[in-house]
Parts: structure tokens; C-alpha cells; sequence
């Protein structure tokens, strides 16, 4: 049996999009998400140091509306897709909501970064921000 613990995530900042409901957001970035900005709470503002304009970036995310019910899924959302367990997917709806967005910076301005395409809504809570690595 898996034992019970409980770990903490704090936001390091939050979404800034035109993206305000999830009926209007595509599943995918690549499917047509605009560019959006991630506000970085000033107390983290230090650890953008180095993100640079044209970086490749990871923005890991907080899908704060989902359903952490959910286990099976129909892949992107057609009834016609058989049932399939959310860890074969990359559904929102999950035990926990953490989204994955590979994104490239298109601006830095303080401490606010602006990048695209990111299909996650406004308000979304970012937890944490990673480069992406160049394979030698």
C-alpha cells in the first residue's frame, strides 16, 4: 500500500492570457494556442536570470480546473477513441493536474516572461519554469 503524505506546491507565478475559458483553449499548443505572459512572483524574480529571448523553455503548470477524479479518459475528448487510463494521455484531468509546455520565450521584461504558444488559460498557476535541453 502506498503511504499517504502530503507534499506542498507554491506557485512561482501565474498565466496572463486572452485564453479565459477552457471550451476556447486548444488541447495542444501547436493547435493554434496564442502567446501568453507568466507573471513571476517577485520573491522567485531572481531565477529567470539566464532565460533569454528565443530560449526553448519547460513551464510546468497547475491545472487548477481539473477534475483530480478522473482516471480513464477517451483521448482528446472524441467518444469514438476507446477508453484509456489518463497516464497515456495528456488529458488535464488527472490525480494531479501538472501540465507540461514546451514554449519559446518571445520576451523578457522584468520579471514577467512572455511565451508561445501556450495553450493553458489565465490565471493558471505555474510551478515551476525549466530549460530545455540540447542534445550533444
Amino acid at each position: 500500500m502506498m503511504e499517504s503524505v502530503m507534499y506542498e506546491i507554491k506557485p512561482i507565478g501565474f498565466v496572463r492570457s486572452g485564453l479565459t475559458d477552457l471550451a476556447d483553449a486548444p488541447k495542444q499548443g501547436r493547435e493554434g494556442a496564442p502567446n501568453a505572459w507568466i507573471d513571476v512572483d517577485p520573491t522567485v524574480f531572481q531565477a529567470l536570470d539566464g532565460i533569454f529571448e528565443g530560449d526553448d523553455i519547460i513551464v510546468m503548470t497547475w491545472f487548477h480546473k481539473a477534475d483530480r477524479g478522473v482516471l480513464q479518459v477517451h483521448p482528446r475528448g472524441d467518444a469514438s477513441n476507446p477508453l484509456k487510463g489518463v497516464f497515456c494521455t495528456r488529458s488535464p484531468d488527472r490525480p494531479n493536474p501538472v501540465g507540461l509546455h514546451r514554449v519559446t520565450v518571445v520576451k523578457v521584461k522584468g520579471n514577467c516572461i512572455q511565451v508561445g504558444p501556450l495553450e493553458a488559460i489565465d490565471k493558471t498557476p505555474v510551478v515551476d519554469i525549466k530549460p530545455v535541453l540540447k542534445n550533444d
